[in-house]
């Protein structure tokens, strides 16, 4: 039996479109977790033909895109995770506002793709800017004085605040995408940067003095899992850009 035709078996016929129980959808984005072969490859901007496309509400009534949501509680874990982490280990406070950002961020995704509400996909979308420019605020002013953190914090501010004015005056999903991309790029290439010019010197200083039989591991072993961890998230993120555009 052909591998369609087995799995054909296993498969069973979704419902239309319908109205669930959070109401009518209004954000604007529509990821298309259940959609009919109508849909073109550009299925996430929603438009006014989209909704008669769209499968929402397929898999449950109680929630519009169930896998999509069910993933994305994921980061409510992660998050819980890296916040007792920093408190665990005494980091500084800005990495446990950042977790704190984070868990947001798996907050509001999952109440979005639950509810297709557009201030849902608000607190999703404006939680990864604000977010992403922590992380930029914990990149740049590490050993930095306090002036150059103040100054720092302001232009970051501005920068968020700006974002989320032009993205609520215009709607443009694109607009949101490229703003998250180009502040995703700069926190990750400046900390690959850091990551070889600044930690794996550190690193080998202290293997130099390190005891033979010490418990600590060496500076290999450390970058390579840093390393491991870098490219296991750009991978799973081209996966899910390739999977959202395709």
């Amino acid at each position: 039996m052909p591998t369609h035709g087995a799995l054909g078996e296993l498969s069973f016929p979704y419902r239309q479109s319908r109205e669930g129980f959070f109401g009518a959808k209004t954000a604007t984005l529509n990821f298309c977790e259940e959609a009919s072969t109508r849909t073109s490859r550009a299925c996430m901007w929603r438009t006014e033909y989209a909704d008669q496309w769209f499968q929402d509400y397929a898999m449950s009534y109680w929630c519009a895109e169930v896998c999509n949501t069910l993933t994305n509680v994921l980061f409510l874990w992660l998050g819980w995770r890296g916040i007792r982490s920093a408190y665990r280990n005494c980091h500084p406070s800005v990495f446990i506002v950042g977790f704190v950002g984070y868990t947001v961020v798996g907050l509001g995704s999952t109440l979005f793709h639950a509810t297709l509400k557009y201030p849902m996909q608000l607190v999703d979308e404006l939680s990864m800017i604000y977010t992403t420019c922590l992380m930029c605020f914990a990149t740049f002013s590490y050993a930095r004085s306090t002036v150059f953190s103040y100054m720092l914090g302001t232009v970051l501010t501005g920068l968020a605040w700006f974002i989320t004015a032009r993205y609520y005056a215009t709607k443009d999903p694109k607009f949101h995408q490229d703003a998250y991309a180009i502040l995703t790029a700069i926190v990750v290439f400046s900390n690959m940067f850091i990551m070889e010019f600044s930690v794996r010197p550190a690193l080998q200083s202290r293997d130099r003095k390190r005891a033979p039989n010490s418990p600590v591991q060496t500076s290999n072993v450390i970058l390579k899992e840093m390393w491991l961890m870098v490219a296991t998230g750009q991978q799973v993120d081209t996966v899910g850009d390739l999977t959202t555009s395709s």
